[in-house]
């Protein structure tokens, strides 16, 4: 069985199937540290993705395990850590979040403590779990999934599906982030326009804080731009004003792998073979990334 991407999702998939006993390899143009996972901003929250009832769903049982691993943040990455959505009301969102534990209606918002995953080192944890349970990542770029030597394939290759599949529908939302040095900030906020192409968010990481951001549709540029950057600065310094002094440690721009809606479904190809598709999560991966794992490798089963 072979899963193509390593990103997130990809080694998040491939970590589920090989756990479940199958021989598992990944296949991945770039490595981990390389992709649109590895520059995310890390939080937990269903963003830019749909359909809302499938995606509440995924998010809540990825929830679940990132509560486990939270336990171990110097591990696996991942902590739980206070802060505020502000412009967000409980009366706006699907069924999920009724089932987020301590979400809660405050002042101009909704607060909780939820999940902030440290993404290289997530990245880097999951790798290595998948080697414990005989994994093994290759880099290999494929252009032809019917081309790919294996029974089973597990397409996980994010805003790659748009050339590779091909998938139209997919496309890039570029996001644009800043990271300074944390001027002592120890809570997340987040004040975001679904519909926007602007946000205001931070989020203290053990590396600095992240701040964000943009949610430019069709903008394929990895090259941050000096007057978004700026802005996004600006933005931020006006909600903690002590982030308008902090030194700039990093800009970062990734390409958001959008799509109408998540392809998560089996296919059939021509010579019997399964190949099953797992990508188009938007700004979402990383919340969702557990539960579309354990329903891609419910699909990848012979039997499925």
């Amino acid at each position: 069985m072979i899963v193509v991407g390593g990103g997130v999702v990809g080694l998040t998939t491939a970590v589920a199937l090989a756990e479940s006993g199958r021989r598992v390899r990944v296949w991945a143009r770039e490595p981990a540290e390389h992709t649109t996972s590895a520059v995310a901003g890390g939080l937990w929250w269903p963003y830019r993705i749909e359909p809302e009832p499938l995606v509440g769903a995924w998010a809540l049982e990825s929830l679940g395990v990132y509560e486990e691993l939270a336990t171990c943040p110097e591990e696996t990455g991942v902590r739980l850590v206070e802060g505020v959505h502000e412009g967000t009301r409980l009366d706006e969102l699907g069924e999920w979040a009724g089932r987020v534990p301590g979400l809660r209606a405050v002042a101009g918002g909704l607060a909780a403590r939820l999940p902030v995953i440290d993404m290289p080192v997530h990245l880097a944890w999951l790798r290595e779990r998948f080697a414990k349970a005989g994994g093994t990542v290759e880099e290999r770029e494929v252009t032809d999934l019917a081309a790919v030597p294996a029974g089973v394939v597990v397409n996980c290759s994010g805003l790659g599906a748009r050339s590779l599949v091909p998938d139209p529908a997919v496309h890039p939302v570029r996001g644009q982030l800043v990271v300074v040095e944390n001027p002592g900030i120890t809570t997340w906020y987040t004040s975001v326009g679904h519909t926007s192409d602007t946000s205001t968010y931070f989020i203290p990481q053990p590396g600095g804080l992240l701040l964000g951001g943009t949610a430019e549709d069709d903008a394929w540029s990895l090259e941050p731009d000096p007057a978004t950057a700026a802005a996004i600065v600006a933005r931020c310094a006006a909600v903690r004003p002590e982030i308008a002094g902090a030194r700039v440690l990093a800009h970062r721009v990734g390409l958001r792998p959008a799509r109408p809606a998540v392809r998560l479904e089996r296919q059939l190809l021509p010579d019997g073979r399964v190949l099953v598709h797992n990508y188009g999560h938007g700004g979402a991966g990383v919340t969702v990334a557990w539960g579309c794992a354990r329903t891609a490798a419910g699909l990848a089963h012979p039997a499925a």
